[in-house]
């Protein structure tokens, strides 16, 4: 058995080294649309806003709204937000939802709410 001295290994075996132990998953891909909006089930509430951008585990959200009611979920996706007796909390400024929180999301095809109903 040979007997290798880690002070000795070449920078090609270091990387080698480094290769079998680093996360595996660093793809940048996701199935989002940044400039989309996008309503978001998350574990505790239901998200609509533009989305803004995409990070390892947070996505941002402009013209955001928390929707506490979203009445019939399908004529809510199909008809709008405002069409329903959808409750809807706009927030201020942008929102940052942790990836790790999502249920589901599908693309919004409306116009993002913009007062409190």
């Amino acid at each position: 058995m040979k007997n290798n001295n880690i002070d000795n290994l070449t920078f090609g075996e270091i990387k080698q080294l480094t290769s079998l132990f680093s996360n595996q998953n660093t793809s940048n891909e996701h199935p989002f649309q940044v400039g989309k909006a996008y309503l978001i089930r998350t574990v505790t509430m239901t998200l609509v806003g533009k989305l803004e951008g995409v990070f390892e585990k947070e996505l941002i959200l402009s013209n955001a709204s928390w929707v506490a009611d979203t009445g019939r979920f399908y004529d809510s996706i199909k008809n709008g937000l405002d069409k329903t007796e959808s409750e809807i909390e706009p927030f201020i400024d942008e929102v940052i939802v942790g990836r790790g929180s999502i249920i589901d999301a599908t693309v919004y095809n409306h116009d993002l709410p913009k007062k409190q109903k």
